[in-house]
């Protein structure tokens, strides 16, 4: 009996496990493998530059299985040229999904794709990598003519937008301009009262007469309004042409002053006309002051009196001479200067109004600073918002972008052949300016392959030179740095100072040297500006994050 539980029990375990473990551990690997069949190919893993590889994925899961394709550039170093629609098929209870992808890489060279990563629900699997060879484009010299490098040329740049900022600000002239003129230089229509106020005094104190008419004063038994634009019409007409006080005088000192005038020989005023007018005053004064009622008739000859005593009085005026003349024209030219003074100083005071509410509301929003530098076109400004250029220059290519076209230089080394260095140097700006940009491409012609080249050691070089250039207090930092495309270099920088043109002036400044190596290339590129010039710093921030490193092709 012992024996055979110990059979039985030796029968129902494996190397000590229950078999029901082992059961369900053998179920659950088959149901992860049979999750889905993937399989990938490529029509072609040899091509020359430019041309299109076709890389396929293949699945057969189940239908109810979420299949996640790769997506984006997990194909680097190839570039995606097309991602295609997913073709289904389905299969019995399966469906079988293909997913096709365009590849292509445009430098020669040996390159892998690497392994793919698919989705299937809550398991991911890995295709594996795929080498690819890309060959060059052999190109037949003895059938192909060579020519010369063309020279330099000058390329216009891209049209901008200048002629929107120029409509917007002569609509904007325009529209000033035209309020000035409607609210202050036009000639205004004259009121009423203008027309009235226009008038020679004669004519004005006739009119007054006439208003008078028209008035309802006597029938509204109104006397005290009556006689008192009655007796203005007359004082006003004597304050202009006889005497100048007539309309703040009492009726004594005005008679007083007529009869002393006559007396004189000043005017020829009757004496029936002074006792007339003397009469008309006292009377209109007992009836504004003691609020007397006279009769209606004797009212109406007052003012019959009135109209003939201004006849009266301009008949003896004498005629102005020619000084008194000259007198008044110059009177009218002095007024109207004065009237076109005043409308410059209120011109000016607008257009000055608005320039200063413009610039304080630009410079609420964009800053003052900018705003300022912005009306007075600073140079780095205007290269901080130009237009930028992206370009390659050397061999092997440094891909930068710079606010404008860095120029060749001509160096010696071209000329000769037998020189162990040959140098392609770009260049914009000079130092001491707002910004200097140099690159500088050496090949060493003697190098051998297995030498190393020393960055740091090429980096002292390089201050020695920025030193017999003329600059001083060099204060030096090294740094690595790495490009956005992963090429490695280093990085020297710091503060100095610059000099100015040929002058023994100094301006305080910084720069940049980026030095990067290749088999047999040391490339360099060497940025300056001046230490204050927050524009200037921005530029150089944007050159610096734009630098991009590209392999010779085989």
């Amino acid at each position: 009996m012992n024996q055979t539980l110990r059979y039985k029990k030796s029968t129902s375990s494996v190397f000590g496990l229950p078999l029901a473990v082992i059961c369900s551990c053998i179920f659950f690997l088959y149901a992860a493998v049979s999750v889905a069949q993937v399989k990938f190919s490529a029509d072609t893993t040899n091509i020359k530059i430019g041309e299109q590889i076709t890389y396929k994925i293949e699945v057969e899961t189940d239908s109810t299985h979420l299949v996640v394709f790769p997506e984006g550039q997990t194909f680097s170093p190839l570039e995606v040229i097309e991602s295609y629609k997913t073709d289904t098929t389905k299969r019995d209870a399966k469906f079988n999904l293909i997913k096709k992808y365009g590849l292509t890489q445009f430098d020669s060279g040996a390159f892998t794709i690497p392994a793919q990563k698919i989705i299937i629900n809550d398991k991911v699997i890995f295709t594996d990598s795929l080498n690819v060879r890309v060959n060059p484009v052999i190109v037949d010299t003895l059938k192909q003519g060579l020519y010369a490098i063309k020279p330099i040329i000058s390329v216009d740049k891209s049209p901008s937008n200048w002629w929107k900022i120029l409509l917007i600000i002569l609509m904007v002239l325009a529209a000033v301009t035209a309020l000035l003129y409607w609210f202050v230089w036009r000639k205004k229509p004259l009121t009423e009262e203008e027309k009235i106020a226009a008038l020679p005094p004669y004519d004005r104190a006739k009119l007054a007469l006439q208003q008078l008419d028209e008035h309802r004063y006597l029938e509204e038994d109104a006397y005290k309004e009556y006689y008192s634009e009655l007796t203005f019409a007359i004082r006003r007409y004597l304050d202009e042409k006889v005497y100048d006080r007539a309309l703040e005088s009492t009726t004594d000192e005005l008679i007083s002053r007529l009869r002393l005038l006559k007396d004189g020989n000043q005017i020829d005023l009757s004496l029936e006309t002074i006792k007339n007018l003397e009469s008309i005053f006292k009377r209109a004064d007992l009836v504004k002051f003691a609020k007397s009622l006279p009769d209606k008739e004797l009212a109406k000859f007052d003012r019959a009196t009135i109209d003939k005593e201004i006849d009266l009085v301009r008949a003896v005026l004498p005629e102005p001479n020619e000084e008194e003349k000259l007198l008044d024209e110059q009177y009218k030219e002095a007024q109207e200067r004065k009237k076109k003074r005043r409308k410059i100083i209120i011109s000016a005071f607008v257009v000055v109004g608005l320039l200063i509410a413009t610039f304080v509301g630009f410079g609420f929003k964009y800053g003052f600073t900018y705003v300022k530098d912005t009306i007075f076109c600073n140079n780095s400004l205007e290269l901080l918002e130009g237009t930028w250029v992206r370009s390659d220059y050397g061999f092997p290519p440094i891909t930068i972008t710079t606010p404008e076209v860095l120029k060749r230089i001509q160096q010696d080394s071209i000329k000769d052949e037998n020189a162990p260095v040959e140098y392609t140097t770009f260049n914009y700006g000079d130092l001491g300016n707002n910004l200097n940009i140099t690159l500088n491409t050496a090949i060493l012609k003697n190098q051998k392959p297995e030498d190393s080249i020393n960055l740091v050691a090429v980096a002292e070089k390089s201050i020695q030179d920025l030193e017999r250039r003329g600059i001083t207090n060099i204060f030096v930092k090294n740094e690595k740095f790495t490009t956005p495309n992963n090429a490695e270099g280093l990085k020297t920088f710091g503060t100095a100072s610059f000099p100015i043109g040929s002058s023994d002036s100094f301006v305080k400044g910084e720069y940049i040297l980026l030095h990067f190596t290749a088999e047999k290339v040391i490339q360099q590129i060497i940025i300056a500006w001046q230490k204050d010039d927050e524009y200037a710093a921005e530029m150089v921030e944007r050159i610096i994050n734009s630098v991009e490193l590209k392999p010779a092709a085989e």
